[in-house]
């Protein structure tokens, strides 16, 4: 009887098993039937567990007592020892068996719950994806509804046919394309200003001006009056050996042409071409013209223009009142004599913001020397050889720095471009005597004529825009300012606006350095109290 409970179990539990599976599988149609059937299933598995408990338990009982009778007839005392032993066993594995039934009871109970659970559970969620489908579809009917009552409502306000509405529609939608446009413009720019190096434009603006590329023809060649025709074979020797060597001594072409009683040297850095310049007018002079005593001359012209750099950046410093300038520094305000600048002379440039700068000192109760020193060096960077990487303003600092300098004039000749940031208002007062003395009619190589034509189409180029109420060009071109309508231009396409003029201004002007363009918008309110 107990293998037969044992068995009856062993049934049970598959099947169960295999109720629950066939529920998980059967899906939420089935799962009511599911649950109908496990539950008849628990039940009638628990009646005849307990039948066959019973049933066990009495047949034990009777063959006990049957056994124990004929065992008193029959046996020994230590037989019936040994029985009582053996029979306590039995009865400690049946009590067992039955803890054991107890708790598969207890299992199945709360397999049987958790069935239950389940199935309230789906059924709640069911229940609420039908009532959210009904409120979507409602909502859905509605704002078709709506739609439809708005478009005949504002075709019946408006008087207009579909294909008038449809273009008032796409007239509207463009505004917003365009607004979108701007936005993105406006982010597109912000990534490119974080991910670029700071000041690109100025930084190869100023390696352009170090290569002297934009310099006009007449910065770039010197010309050598000689006494006869006769002359320039001389110079040219034997198989063009005299004028190799030279050309190879100094750095500079030697141009020959049909140009009577004269010869050209070219070359774009300025102090090579002096002391090409000087050692041609000796060896002219002296006659002896050969490989020899080209190199002797052009190495004593050297030292003679060394000697000039020398004496000029000696003869600025005694000029200006200022002191403690070491050597080499001194020698780099030299070479500016033979540098220019948009054809401004580069010297006579730093000699210039060097007095403006004190005079602002002066009226702004500031140190006059500090501001004065800082004017004189602020160029220093575009004299400067090779060795140095980075814009001049940089790279003038840098060599400050090197020499020592204090950190207030240092600061205010890297900052005089606004590539970083002032310590001292010395830094904006070099800027502004420096913006004074670049941009100011007559400092750079330009007829009134062309600046005032300059200006002019500056300002036409921004004017042609929509939306622009007046524009203004700025110093001396180099930034204008555009005023708009604030009913007609947003801040967002505002810079849009300000970003369209700078590349027409690119495609359609010619200009030296930077323009910068300015775009103010301003609302402003008026009413008269009467």
């Amino acid at each position: 009887m107990i293998i037969s409970v044992i068995i009856a179990i062993a049934v049970l539990i598959p099947a169960v098993v295999f109720a629950i599976f066939l529920y998980l599988r059967s899906g939420k149609s089935k799962l009511a039937n599911a649950s109908i059937e496990a539950s008849r299933l628990i039940e009638e598995a628990k009646r005849e567990a307990e039948n066959s408990r019973k049933s066990a338990e009495i047949s034990a009982k009777e063959h006990w007592y049957q056994e124990k009778a004929k065992f008193e007839k029959e046996t020994s005392y230590q037989e019936k020892a040994k029985f009582e032993k053996e029979t306590s066993s039995k009865r400690k594995e049946f009590e067992k068996i039955e803890k054991r039934l107890a708790e598969k009871e207890r299992v199945l109970d709360r397999h049987e719950h958790l069935i239950v659970d389940k199935e309230k559970e789906l059924m709640t969620v069911q229940h609420d994806l039908q009532n959210k489908e009904r409120i979507i579809h409602a909502k859905s009917e509605r704002l078709d509804q709506m739609i439809r009552e708005q478009n005949e409502a504002l075709q019946k306000i408006a008087n207009l046919s579909k294909e008038e509405a449809k273009g008032m529609l796409m007239k509207n939608l463009e505004a917003e394309a365009r607004h979108e446009a701007a936005s993105l413009i406006n982010q597109i720019k912000e990534e490119a200003k974080a991910k670029a190096e700071e000041s690109a434009r100025e930084v190869i603006l100023q390696v352009v001006q170090r290569c002297a590329t934009s310099h006009t023809a007449d910065t770039t060649i010197s010309v050598v009056p000689i006494p006869s025709d006769e002359m320039k074979g001389r110079i040219i020797g034997r198989e063009g050996r005299n004028i190799r060597s030279f050309e190879n001594l100094t750095g500079v072409e030697v141009v020959i042409d049909d140009t009577p009683e004269m010869i050209s040297l070219s070359c774009f850095d300025p102090i090579r071409r002096e002391v090409a310049r000087i050692s041609m007018e000796k060896l002219i002079s002296d006659g002896r013209i050969h490989p020899s005593r080209i190199e002797d001359v052009v190495q004593t012209a050297r030292k003679e223009i060394e000697g000039i750099i020398k004496n000029t950046g000696e003869e600025v410093i005694l000029e200006l009142g200022i002191i403690g300038v070491a050597q080499e520094i001194i020698k780099y305000l030299g070479k500016m004599k033979y540098r220019t600048s948009y054809g401004q002379n580069l010297l006579q440039h730093s000699k210039e913001v060097a007095n403006l700068s004190s005079l602002l000192a002066q009226e702004l109760g500031l140190d006059i020397n500090i501001s004065k020193r800082a004017g004189l060096l602020h160029d220093l960077g575009k004299v400067a050889d090779g060795t140095f990487e980075g814009s001049h303003a940089h790279i003038g600092a840098e060599i400050a720095n090197k020499f020592g300098e204090s950190e207030i004039i240092v600061n205010a000749i890297a900052a005089h471009h606004e590539e970083i940031k002032p310590i001292s208002p010395y830094a904006a007062i070099v800027e502004i005597a420096d913006s004074i003395s670049g941009s100011r009619p007559g400092a750079r190589r330009e007829t009134i004529e062309a600046y005032i034509k300059r200006l002019n189409t500056l300002e036409e180029v921004a004017s042609s825009f929509d939306g622009v109420e007046r524009v203004f060009a700025i110093q001396a071109g180099r930034e204008i300012r555009v005023m708009v309508h604030p009913d007609k231009i947003s801040d967002l396409e505002a810079e849009s606006l300000a970003h369209d003029i700078a590349r027409r201004i690119e495609k359609e002007t010619q200009y030296p350095g930077q323009i910068k363009v300015t775009v103010i918008r301003e609302k402003r309110v008026v009413e008269t109290a009467k």
